[in-house]
């Protein structure tokens, strides 16, 4: 057999599965991701971000396995015209198959850090906004649901998670504990922690949420100062190894001109 027509095989044997009527690529995927599981935590990070449903979790998969195989096929249209070896043309689809699942799952990664970042920061915020309500008068969980309607963000969106719970029946301390397992940040989990306790034992709820909008305050001051302290290293390379050496070139070129004028003369 030709080199030539072995990547014109592999796509006619996918192309005679699709026009058999009997044959759903769609059930195919679904029964392979099922059948695989997961091993990378994907469903742990979908999570994390709010897609909590198993047909979310197939959706993202079956994404994979589209853009994989969109991938492949292109390879195998251009591998047609160009006389490549059978193993070859196995490497690199093999190759672009762990490509196309790690760019995703990179990205995905990508969006958890994001994702994080921003209840980190919205955190001192939502803390200072939820004391204003209890010093008013609300109870915590009108307050959660005062902030869930009128704010923004990741933070506030656990928020409505938690309320949309205890509408169906969870008890508000369990939907909190929840929360604070779903929210991978250390100082979410602490406040959660404290306003369980603060719950169960009928502490004053008023002076635990203004230290922890205190701490709050501390660690978003340290994170901006330490984010500061890295962007002027940073800022510092262009300056030692361009501006720097234009300025010094500028300054010395006249004498260096009169020097050769000099020796010349």
């Amino acid at each position: 057999m030709r080199p030539q027509f072995v990547p014109l095989i592999f796509l006619l044997i996918p192309a005679l599965l699709i026009l058999n009527s009997d044959f759903s690529w769609e059930a195919l995927s679904i029964r392979t991701i099922r059948r695989i599981g997961d091993r990378s935590s994907v469903r742990v990070k979908l999570i994390e971000l709010g897609f909590t449903t198993e047909e979310q979790y197939e959706n993202f998969r079956y994404r994979e396995i589209i853009i994989t195989f969109l991938s492949v096929s292109a390879e195998f249209l251009l591998l047609i015209f160009i006389e490549v070896d059978p193993f070859q043309i196995l490497f690199l689809s093999l190759s672009t198959t762990c490509g196309v699942i790690f760019i995703l799952e990179r990205n995905l990664d990508r969006e958890v850090k994001r994702h994080r970042e921003a209840i980190d920061s919205e955190f001192p915020a939502i803390v200072e906004m939820m004391t204003l309500a209890l010093s008013a008068g609300e109870t915590p969980l009108t307050s959660m649901q005062r902030i869930s309607r009128r704010a923004q963000g990741a933070l506030t969106r656990e928020f409505a998670n938690v309320i949309e719970e205890v509408a169906f029946g969870t008890p508000f301390t369990n939907a909190l504990d929840a929360m604070g397992r779903r929210v991978h940040s250390y100082s979410v989990r602490r406040f959660i922690d404290a306003l369980v306790i603060a719950l169960n034992r009928g502490a004053p709820i008023i002076e635990v949420l203004h230290s922890h909008a205190r701490e709050a305050r501390d660690h978003q001051r340290n994170r901006v100062l330490s984010a500061a302290s890295k962007s002027e290293m940073s800022m510092m390379i262009p300056v030692v190894f361009l501006i720097l050496p234009i300025s010094i070139l500028f300054a010395l070129w006249p004498s260096i001109s009169n020097l050769n004028l000099f020796a010349q003369g």
